[in-house]
C-alpha cells in the first residue's frame, strides 16, 4: 500500500486512488459492472487475486459495498465511491486531451476493446425488428482473442468469444490498433479502410450504420476535439 506519511488529504486520498489498478477498478464500477467476473473483464490483465484484494480494500474504507443478489455477490459504490466519478471521468478526459492514444503494441488489448464496445453500444440505434450479429475478426490478436461476436436483440447486447450460431449481419476484419484508434477518436473508419487495416461487409457503404450502432468511447469526443478525424 502507498503511504506518503503526510496528514494532507491530497496525500491520503492518493494513497487510496493511486494504488496500481485501483482507479481502473473504480472505473469499472462507475461504468456499471457489479459482478466480479464483469469487473475482471474490464481489467483482464489484473490477476483475480489482486482484484479481490483491491475490492476488499475499497470495501474496508467505505468506497464499495458488497451485496448478496440471488446466489452471487455484487459490488456497488457507496456515496463516497460515487463522489469519485468526476475525478475518474475527469482523468479520462484529461488523458484524451493531452496524451491521446500513443499506444505501444503491448498496450493494445482486443478483449478490453470488445468489452468496452459491448457496454457502450448505442442499443437504441440497432434495428428493433431483428437480431443483429456483428462478427469481429482481428488479424493480429492472440489466437484466443481473434474472433468475437456482438449479438444485439431486443435492446440487449451479448458479447461472445465462441460462434453463437446466428446469421452474421456485419463482418468486420481489422487490426486491433485500427479499431482501437477509431474507438478512441484517434482515427476515422474511412482512414483505416483506405489504409487497408479495416474492412467492413454489411451495414451500408463503409459500414456507415455500424459506426452509428457502436458509437465511440465516452472520451472520444474530447480526443476528436483536439483535431483528430471525425
Amino acid at each position: 500500500m502507498i503511504d506518503y506519511m503526510q496528514f494532507c488529504t491530497v496525500a491520503r486520498g492518493a494513497e487510496v486512488l493511486g494504488e496500481l489498478w485501483t482507479p481502473l477498478v473504480v472505473r469499472e464500477l462507475l461504468c456499471g459492472s457489479h459482478r466480479f467476473n464483469d469487473i475482471h473483464r474490464g481489467v483482464p490483465r489484473m490477476s483475480a487475486t489482486l482484484l479481490t484484494q483491491r475490492l476488499r480494500k475499497l470495501e474496508e474504507i467505505g468506497v464499495v459495498e458488497r451485496r448478496r443478489v440471488e446466489k452471487t455477490w455484487e459490488y456497488h459504490l457507496t456515496p463516497a465511491g460515487e463522489e469519485l466519478r468526476p475525478i475518474v471521468v475527469g482523468l479520462g478526459h484529461w488523458g484524451a486531451r493531452w496524451i491521446g492514444s500513443r499506444l505501444r503494441h503491448e498496450q493494445l488489448d482486443a478483449g478490453f476493446l470488445m468489452w468496452d464496445i459491448r457496454r457502450f453500444a448505442q442499443l437504441e440505434e440497432f434495428p428493433d425488428e431483428e437480431r443483429t450479429v456483428v462478427h469481429f475478426r482481428f488479424s493480429d490478436a492472440p489466437v484466443a482473442e481473434r474472433q468475437w461476436w456482438l449479438v444485439v436483440e431486443h435492446h440487449e447486447a451479448d458479447l461472445c468469444r465462441d460462434d453463437p450460431g446466428h446469421d452474421v449481419s456485419v463482418l468486420v476484419d481489422s487490426t486491433v490498433r485500427a479499431l482501437t484508434e477509431i474507438w478512441t477518436g484517434d482515427s476515422a473508419p474511412e482512414q483505416e479502410i483506405q489504409s487497408g487495416d479495416l474492412k467492413v461487409q454489411g451495414a451500408g457503404r463503409n459500414g456507415q450504420r455500424l459506426w452509428r450502432w457502436l458509437g465511440r468511447s465516452m472520451f472520444a469526443p474530447t480526443r476528436m476535439a483536439q483535431g483528430n478525424p471525425e
